[in-house]
């Protein structure tokens, strides 16, 4: 099988859900091979929000003897000024695979915005859904076209998986045989003990996740960095999408902005945080959302203090706390101890990755 999976997020050293589920595809099946599409390269856009301009890579191999290629196209112009970017995009990928060596793709489609190549192509496709775009705060045009994308995904895919059941009661109107394949967590490597991070402050109340504004409340860590004090950081592990202010804003206020870490060092911050904290919004985005850091946070077995967001409040009791933004700095403050004994691991009942990419390849296996 030749599997086309196009991602919302690259390949690298900060594991998602769809680097999770296609190295165990791999691993599970030898004659397997996957084309990993990332968001393509925006240099104009980069420059215009002053960050360093990105590139485009041609297919590389990235591992598994050649059989994990990834590939990451480039937007040259923004849709108001060329009207067929899409189809652009839509036509390199098809390109790349072409190159690939690849003819009758299955399509694993992350993005709704590649509604365009899966109608180009009629390539058999899977809509994986792990976030309601429709619902985040986006310009009114950005919002049409993701709503149109994904009206055509949920019509013409041959298989329509999500991740929440949050997300499959939202899209079941339009898709009535919505799969449900939640997230998951290592269990095994969170079971080893790491050594201490040497960046890792010695008492610490730590988030992992990427800081974006759509799930990250700023105001809040500034208020619960402010009430820890100087005896304690409040400690955010992860890539940073802020933009500058906020990320000055933080930094002013006293948390620790450590930025990405490689998928098995974030263990390590995780084992030995005081205490592990989830200052979220509470949002309908957020509302759709099976946050990957549930299963993480269980899996290491410390104490959560986190605002009332999906997941976390299903999940209330026991080492999690669920608390309104109004007391989450106190709460925060309040659960790191006196002194911090090593955890003693995950949580007899954290489901992990490999059954979830089982899941995931029996839907593929009914459709190809």
């Amino acid at each position: 099988m030749d599997l086309v999976v196009m991602s919302l997020e690259p390949w690298d050293d900060v594991w998602r859900r769809n680097q999770h589920l296609v190295s165990r595809l791999l691993d599970t099946d030898a004659a397997l091979r996957v084309l990993f599409v990332e968001p393509a390269a925006d240099p104009l856009h980069d420059v215009v929000s002053r960050r360093r301009p990105s590139r485009g890579m041609r297919v590389t191999p990235a591992g598994y003897g050649g059989r994990l290629l990834r590939f990451r196209p480039m937007k040259m112009l923004p849709r108001r000024v060329d009207p067929r970017a899409d189809l652009r995009l839509a036509r390199a990928v098809q390109a790349a695979v072409r190159h690939a060596g690849m003819t009758h793709p299955f399509l694993w489609v992350n993005d709704p915005g590649a509604a365009p190549l899966a109608r180009l192509t009629g390539w058999l496709a899977l809509y994986d859904i792990t976030d309601d775009w429709v619902a985040a705060d986006r310009p009114a045009a950005e919002l049409d076209r993701v709503r149109a994308d994904e009206t055509w995904l949920l019509a013409h895919a041959e298989a329509v998986v999500a991740c929440s059941r949050e997300l499959v009661r939202r899209k079941s109107g339009e898709r009535p045989d919505v799969v449900l394949i939640p997230n998951a967590v290592d269990v095994d490597a969170y079971r080893v003990p790491h050594p201490r991070p040497a960046d890792l402050p010695e008492r610490s109340a730590v988030y992992v996740g990427t800081l974006h504004r759509d799930r990250l409340d700023v105001d809040l860590c500034v208020s619960t960095a402010r009430t820890l004090g100087t005896d304690s950081r409040l400690v955010l592990v992860g890539p940073n999408a802020l933009d500058p202010a906020d990320t000055a804003l933080l930094r002013d206020s006293g948390v620790l902005l450590l930025g990405a870490r490689p998928h098995d060092d974030v263990i390590a911050y995780l084992q030995h945080a005081d205490v592990l904290v989830v200052p979220h919004v509470v949002t309908p985005f957020t509302d759709s959302l099976d946050p990957i850091k549930l299963y993480e946070y269980e899996a290491v077995g410390r104490h959560v203090v986190s605002t009332a967001v999906a997941g976390f409040r299903e999940a209330v009791g026991g080492r999690i706390r669920v608390v309104p933004p109004s007391t989450f700095p106190l709460a925060a403050a309040a659960a790191i101890p006196a002194s911090t004994v090593f955890p003693e691991g995950a949580d007899a009942d954290v489901p992990g990755w490999d059954d979830r990419a089982a899941a995931m390849r029996a839907v593929i296996d009914r459709l190809s």
